[in-house]
């Protein structure tokens, strides 16, 4: 008989936790045995897909025999004209999840560092695990406001990378274009990574994607995704702007048909749907406002959003509401994993989905009393 406990794993595998993503509605249904679920956990657009994105994905089925086009060279050119860069620029990958996994791989040695404003999201400190570098997180400052200077101080000769998540996930709060100058100019040799998934619904004037710094050649790499404001989530597609040095660097780590035919087609086509990112923005403001008045109401103290989601304090019974909201068919995120256990943080859906979510918030905190 063969022994195969002798197969150890990577020691920095004992560092890594696997992502824990939202439960999906049909599991939640089975377990629970409910007829109606609502998720407002994972963030996605309540308006479903962009109609361009649906459109383009019938108009391929039938070359799926085909590899796809291992340069996404039509993507690209379409990301480029939307940004206005050039396509040497641009890389798209298997959602922006694998680009954080392409840049850890493509920048990080053992024993390096990255920096991550914290609670932010997982996947950063994923990608930095999986290449035995240290995570440092810097905590945000009163009301999950960037705390610009710590940041800064943070910088040692080992920081390899600057993860900035703006809009933050979880807490929707965003640092400010001359507060990102600021990082930029203090410090040298450090890759500063701009997570703008959030960015299509951030509209405050002093909001930034991070693009102009692309433009001018700092080292700089912006990441977006299709997952969000274009609802294709579904499908996997995430892109970078970064110079083309290093995007260079990050092209010889990445699998040669990393983005699907399908994938490749609807991101090309839904980076064109104005008329659905604009519907996905007016949307997502009402949504906001929706359960904002709702928390004042409650007395709920929530963190203002630049997101398409709304971190909300519920106190010491967080997970006992947290689960009591899912046994009525409302899935959202509990901030345990960020470690914020008195948290929630909810998806804005649609009016009824949120109406739904605060008739049930209300019952159940009303029965606390």
């Amino acid at each position: 008989m063969g022994n195969n406990k002798n197969i150890q794993p990577r020691k920095t595998l004992d560092t890594i936790q696997p992502y824990s993503p939202g439960k999906p509605i049909w599991e939640v249904q089975k377990e629970l045995g409910l007829d109606r679920v609502i998720k407002l956990a994972s963030n996605e657009n309540p308006l479903g897909p962009s109609p361009k994105a649906v459109a383009a994905i019938q108009a391929s089925l039938t070359e799926l025999n085909r590899y796809p086009d291992a340069d996404t060279t039509a993507l690209k050119e379409a990301i480029s004209s939307a940004y206005d860069v050039n396509p040497q620029q641009v890389i798209a990958t298997n959602g922006a999840d694998e680009l954080i996994t392409l840049v850890s791989e493509a920048f990080l040695e053992q024993g390096d560092e990255i920096i991550v404003p914290s609670p932010s999201f997982s996947e950063y400190d994923f990608g930095a695990h999986i290449m035995g570098a240290t995570v440092v997180p810097v905590p945000f400052a009163e009301n999950f406001q960037f705390d610009v200077d710590a940041i800064i101080a943070a910088v040692t000769e080992k920081t390899k990378i600057l993860y900035i998540c703006t809009p933050n996930n979880p807490t929707g709060t965003i640092i400010s274009q001359s507060d990102i100058e600021k990082v930029l100019n203090a410090v040298s040799d450090v890759l500063i990574v701009i997570d703008g998934a959030y960015s299509h619904f951030a509209d405050a004037p002093e909001y930034t994607n991070g693009i102009e710094f692309v433009k001018a050649e700092y080292p700089v790499v912006v990441l977006q995704t299709f997952s969000k404001i274009y609802g294709i989530a579904g499908i996997r597609v995430g892109f970078g702007i970064a110079p083309e040095s290093v995007i260079q660097s990050i092209l010889k780590v990445k699998e040669p048909f990393n983005v699907n035919a399908l994938a490749q087609a609807a991101a090309t086509a839904a980076i064109t749907d104005v008329e659905h990112v604009r519907a996905s923005q007016e949307a997502n403001k009402a949504g906001r406002e929706q359960l904002y008045k709702a928390f004042k109401e409650l007395d709920l103290n929530y963190t203002e959003s630049m997101a398409n989601f709304v971190l909300v304090h519920i106190g010491p019974k967080g997970e006992e509401i947290y689960k009591a909201l899912m046994a009525k068919g409302v899935i959202v995120r509990y901030g345990k994993t960020w470690g914020l256990p008195e948290y929630i943080r909810v998806t804005v859906g649609t009016p009824e989905e949120n109406e739904f979510f605060i008739e049930v918030l209300t019952g159940l905190l009303a029965k606390q009393v």
